[in-house]
Order: structure tokens, then sequence, then C-alpha cells
């Protein structure tokens, strides 16, 4: 089983700038028990949801061919926290896109309060250095991660 913590995408600028929802809701098993009685949603999962907001526009930059995958988290600052019924809004922007690596800068606000800024190294895998063998089939952006995406319904027709 795979979680995905993003619920869709609300903006998607190709090799640019992403915008994704998080709905944070008290159904989700995990806020009862990180602080119970005080439930809010844990730090390392709003890194996964950049991770998966960040991933997802670095891999459509390089048409999904690539294995993208999370290799380094450079900055993860935690203003405020998330608390069931915040909608966060995650917003990755490519910072470089190389064939071997990628960088976004994230921020998550809800409403106008910044909640946290985590900016993230990706790995194409495929293109290691160690010689390493993968499996041929992308197992990183399965059906669940290419179904968000096609979710989206852009507006401007200057983005895919």
């Amino acid at each position: 089983m795979r979680w995905i913590w993003i619920d869709k995408f609300i903006e998607f600028e190709s090799s640019k700038r992403a915008v994704s929802v998080k709905n944070v809701s008290l159904a989700e098993e995990h806020l009862h028990d990180h602080f119970p009685g005080y439930p809010v949603m844990p730090g390392s999962l709003m890194i996964e949801a950049m991770a998966q907001t960040g991933g997802i526009l670095v891999g459509e930059a390089r048409q999904f061919e690539e294995k993208v995958i999370l290799a380094k988290i450079s900055k993860a600052i935690f203003h405020d926290l998330a608390r069931p019924g915040d909608q966060l809004i995650l917003e990755a922007r490519a910072e470089n896109i190389a064939p071997e690596a990628a960088s976004i800068k994230g921020t998550i606000h809800c409403g106008d309060i910044l909640v946290a800024e985590i900016d993230i190294l990706f790995s194409h895998i495929d293109q290691n250095m160690a010689g390493l063998e993968f499996p041929e089939e992308n197992f990183v952006f399965n059906e669940q991660f290419m179904n968000i995406l096609q979710l989206y319904k852009p507006t401007d027709k200057s983005v895919p």
C-alpha cells in the first residue's frame, strides 16, 4: 500500500511550479496517535506531502521517464501546526532540473499563515553513477500518483 498525502493539484506549470491541496481530517488514523488529545499532522508527513507535490512536478518535466526519489531534505522549518479541519496549500517551485537530479523550494500555507518551508533534492535513480540496477517499470509514478495529476483541470491553455 502506498499513502498519498496530497488531495489534488490546483495549479501546475510544467517544469516550473506545482500547487497542491492537503485537507487535514480527523478521519486520518495517525492524528489520533500523534499527541493524543491534541491531534496535529506530523511534520514528517508534511515533508512527504511536499515530496509528492515536488516529485510529480519533477517527474512531469521529464515526461515521467525517470524514477524520481527523495534524496535529501535540504531545509525543513515548521512555523505552525496543522490541525484537523485545516486546508494546507503546498507550493513547490523547481529550482533546478538536471538529468541526474532536481531540486525544489517548497512552502506550506494554511490561509495566510506560513506553516512550513521545505526544500528537497530529488535523484533520478536511472541516471545513478553507482551501477545499481533498478526495475524497468516506473515503480515511483504508479497509477495512484498519475491519477492525482490527471484530475487536475487547467483553466489556462498554456498549462498541460
